[in-house]
C-alpha cells in the first residue's frame, strides 16, 4: 500500500510556476510595449494626420452664399426681393442607403419623379458633406412631419435659405427677367473661378436684367467653420467670414407708367416701350402676352413649362427686343427728314397724287391705301398727316437706297440698340450689299418704294421704333437705350452715340407734319392726343403681314387674325420740349390709328401728369419733366 502512496514534488510546482509567471510577464510586457508603440505612432508619429481626418469629421468649411442684390423701380417700388424659403437637403456622406432614405421621406413630403431626378443630378456635381436639396419651398407642417422623424432620417436635413421673389409678378417679367436653378449648361461654361463664386449658391440669372447684371447682383461668397455631431447636426460656429451682398440696381422703369401701358394693350399681344428723351432711360417697357417670372426661381415644372411653350401666343417671346416687324409708316418722319437733307426734296415740294404710283418704264401700279389719293399738291406735312404713300414712293423713286439706308441706320435702324437686356435681335434696313449677300439678287427700284415706307425687307423691333422716335424727338441726339438708372446709389451716365445732324428748319418741317397727324382734320392719329392738354407729336403705320396680288382689295374679314395687318404708333411729347417718346405695336390689330395710338396716348398720359421729384434718392439725378416673322415678299407693298 505505501508504494502506491505518492508524495508533492513542491520544488517542481514552484519552478513551474516562476517559468508560467515569467511566461506571463514576458507577455503581458510584449503586449504593453505593442500598445504603447501603438499610441507613439497615434499621439507622436501621425498625430497631425489623424488629428486632421477626425477634424473633418466632425469640423466643416460650409461656403455662406451672398444675399443677391435687390431691383428696384425709379421710385424705389422693389421689383426684385428676397424671401425666407425651407428647402429639404441631405448629406451624401450622412445617409446609408440613399433609395431607402428617399422612400422614407416621400411618405412625409410630396415628391414627384422631377425632384428626385433633379437630386440625383445635383449629387453628382456637389463637394464633400456639402446639403444638396430635393424638395424646395416646404411647407409648415412638412417642416413639422420631418422634424418629428429626424432621429429615423441621418444625414436630412431642413435648410433656410433665401430665394429670389418678384413682388410685381408678370409685369416685368420680361425686362427683370428671373432667376433659376444652375443647370448643366451653366456649369458647363463656368471657368474655375466661376466655380468658386456660385459655391452655396442655387440659382444664376437666366433672362433680362437678372442675367445682364449677374456679376452684380450675385455677391462675393463667404465661409463658416462649424462643428458637427455623428449625424451631421450643427454643433456650434467655430469661425464665419461673412459674404458680400450683391449690388442694388435701381432702374429708369416705373412701376404705374408699365401698368398703364400694360392695361393699355389689354390681352393683345403686342409690345410698348417709352423712353425718356433727355437720357436714353427707358421708362416703360411691356411685351404681352406675359409669364410669372416666379414659377422658374425654384425650377419650373414639365407642365407649366410646356403649358408657356406651347402657347400659340409665345408669352416667353419679348417682343420688345426679339419681335422684327415690318415698321410700316412709322418710318416717314425719318425718311422725310433724310430727304430733305439730302436735297431729293423741299419744303415746297408738291406731288399730284390720283391715288397709286407707277415707276417709269414699269407696267406695275402702286396704289395708295386711300384709292382717289389724296389729292392735288401734297406737300411734306400734308403726305405724313395723311400717311400718304404716293408722296414717298415718288420720293423714293428719286432717291437712291443707299442713301436712305445710311440715314436710317443713324437712327438705330437695322443694329442692335445695345440696351442692357441680353437677347436682343439687330432688325433690318437693307441695302443693295445686303440684298446682294442675303438674296444673291440686285436691288430693284420697286425694293425702294418698299422700303421707304417700312415694308418689302425692312424689319425694326419695337424697341429700335422708340429710339428712333427719341432721336427725332431731341433733333438728334441718339441715346443708347438703357434700363439701370444707378448701382448701389451711383448714377450710370447716359451714354450718347452720335447726334444725327440736320437743319434747324427741316427739323421744325418734321416736328410739324408729326404734330398735324394728331390735331389736323384728316391726320390719322387723332386719338393719340383726344382730352391731352399738351400738345403730342405721332405716326401711325399699318403693316402687312401677307401680300396681297396687284388690284386687289385688302379684306380683313377673308383673312385668318393672325395674318392681319399689324397696328403700329410712334408719339412724342410734349412738342415745345420733348420729354418722352414711345413706340407701340399691336399685332393683328389692323389699323395704327384706331388701336395702337390710344394706348401711346394713355402712356403719355400718364407720365406728363407728374409732379416729378427726386424719387430715386440721387443727389445728382434728375428725373425728366415728365418668333413673329413677317412673311413679305417682294411684291408686298406699304399701307399707311
Amino acid at each position: 500500500m505505501s508504494e502506491n502512496l505518492r508524495f508533492k514534488d513542491h520544488h517542481t510546482e514552484q519552478r513551474l510556476f516562476r517559468n508560467r509567471m515569467l511566461v506571463a510577464i514576458i507577455g503581458v510586457a510584449a503586449l504593453l510595449g505593442v500598445l504603447v508603440a501603438r499610441l507613439y505612432n497615434l499621439q507622436i508619429v501621425n498625430y497631425e494626420s489623424y488629428r486632421t481626418q477626425s477634424d473633418e469629421n466632425r469640423i466643416q468649411v460650409r461656403p455662406v452664399p451672398p444675399t443677391r442684390g435687390l431691383i428696384y423701380d425709379r421710385n424705389g417700388v422693389l421689383l426684385a426681393d428676397n424671401r425666407a424659403s425651407y428647402t429639404l437637403a441631405i448629406v451624401r456622406e450622412r445617409v446609408k442607403d440613399m433609395d431607402a432614405t428617399i422612400q422614407s421621406l416621400g411618405k412625409l413630403v410630396q415628391l414627384d419623379e422631377a425632384d428626385v431626378e433633379k437630386f440625383k443630378r445635383r449629387l453628382q456635381r456637389r463637394r464633400p458633406f456639402e446639403p444638396v436639396p430635393l424638395r424646395y419651398l416646404l411647407t409648415e407642417e412638412e417642416i413639422a412631419r420631418i422634424s418629428v422623424n429626424e432621429f429615423d432620417l441621418p444625414g436630412v436635413s431642413v435648410e433656410a435659405e433665401l430665394v429670389r421673389y418678384y413682388p410685381e409678378d408678370k409685369l416685368f417679367a420680361h425686362s427683370v427677367g428671373y432667376v433659376g436653378r444652375i443647370a448643366e449648361r451653366d456649369l458647363a461654361a463656368f471657368s474655375e473661378e466661376d466655380v468658386s463664386r456660385y459655391r452655396g449658391t442655387q440659382s444664376i440669372g437666366k433672362v433680362g436684367l437678372e442675367r445682364s447684371y449677374e456679376d452684380l447682383l450675385l455677391g462675393e461668397v463667404g465661409f463658416e467653420n462649424v462643428e458637427t455631431n455623428a449625424r451631421g447636426r450643427v454643433l456650434r460656429v467655430l469661425e464665419r467670414h461673412d459674404p458680400k451682398p450683391g449690388a442694388e440696381l435701381t432702374l429708369h422703369l416705373d412701376t404705374r407708367l408699365q401698368e398703364v401701358a400694360s392695361n393699355a394693350l389689354g390681352d393683345r399681344r403686342g409690345a410698348v416701350v417709352a423712353i425718356d428723351v433727355k437720357t436714353g432711360g427707358v421708362l416703360a417697357f411691356v411685351s404681352r402676352p406675359s409669364f410669372d417670372p416666379n414659377l422658374f426661381v425654384t425650377g419650373i415644372s414639365f407642365k407649366d413649362y410646356s403649358e408657356l411653350r406651347d402657347s400659340l401666343d409665345v408669352p416667353l417671346f419679348n417682343r420688345a427686343v426679339q419681335g422684327q416687324y415690318p415698321p410700316g409708316s412709322t418710318l416717314k418722319p425719318m425718311m422725310g427728314l433724310g430727304a430733305l437733307e439730302a436735297g431729293v426734296i423741299t419744303a415746297d415740294t408738291t406731288i399730284n397724287d390720283p391715288g397709286f404710283y407707277k415707276l417709269p418704264n414699269d407696267s406695275r401700279i402702286y396704289r395708295d391705301h386711300i384709292r382717289w389719293g389724296h389729292g392735288k399738291k401734297v406737300d411734306l406735312i400734308q403726305a405724313l398727316e395723311q400717311s400718304c404713300d404716293t408722296f414717298f414712293w415718288d420720293l423714293a423713286a428719286r432717291w437712291n437706297i443707299d442713301g436712305m439706308h445710311d440715314f436710317a441706320v443713324r437712327f438705330g435702324l437695322g443694329s442692335k440698340t445695345g440696351i442692357d437686356v441680353p437677347v436682343e435681335r439687330p432688325g433690318i434696313f437693307p441695302s443693295r450689299d445686303w440684298k446682294r449677300g442675303a438674296r444673291g439678287m440686285s436691288w430693284f427700284p420697286g425694293d425702294s418704294l418698299n422700303a421707304v415706307l417700312g415694308q418689302g425687307f425692312v424689319l425694326a423691333t419695337p424697341l429700335q421704333l422708340a429710339v428712333m422716335t427719341a432721336t427725332i424727338a431731341n433733333r438728334g441726339t441718339h441715346y443708347r437705350p438703357q434700363m439701370v438708372m444707378a448701382v448701389d446709389g451711383v448714377e450710370q451716365p447716359p451714354e450718347v452715340l452720335h447726334h444725327v445732324d440736320a437743319r434747324p428748319e427741316n427739323w421744325d418741317l418734321v416736328f410739324k407734319g408729326m404734330e398735324a397727324v394728331v390735331y389736323n382734320a384728316r391726320g390719322t392719329g387723332k386719338r393719340a392726343g383726344a382730352g391731352l392738354d399738351f400738345r403730342v407729336a405721332g405716326k401711325s403705320g399699318t403693316a402687312q403681314i401677307v401680300g396681297i396680288a396687284q388690284g386687289a382689295k385688302y379684306d380683313s374679314e377673308a383673312l385668318q387674325e393672325r395674318l392681319r395687318d399689324n397696328a403700329l404708333f410712334v408719339a412724342f411729347a410734349p412738342v415745345d420740349d420733348p420729354q418722352i417718346a414711345v413706340s407701340v405695336l399691336v399685332e393683328n390689330g389692323e389699323s395704327g390709328g384706331r388701336e395702337a395710338a390710344p394706348v401711346a396716348r394713355e402712356v403719355l398720359a400718364e407720365w406728363m401728369s407728374r409732379d416729378f421729384e427726386d424719387t430715386a434718392g440721387l443727389s445728382s439725378w434728375r428725373p425728366p419733366m415728365a418668333p413673329l416673322l413677317s412673311l413679305q415678299s417682294e411684291e408686298m407693298r406699304a399701307r399707311g
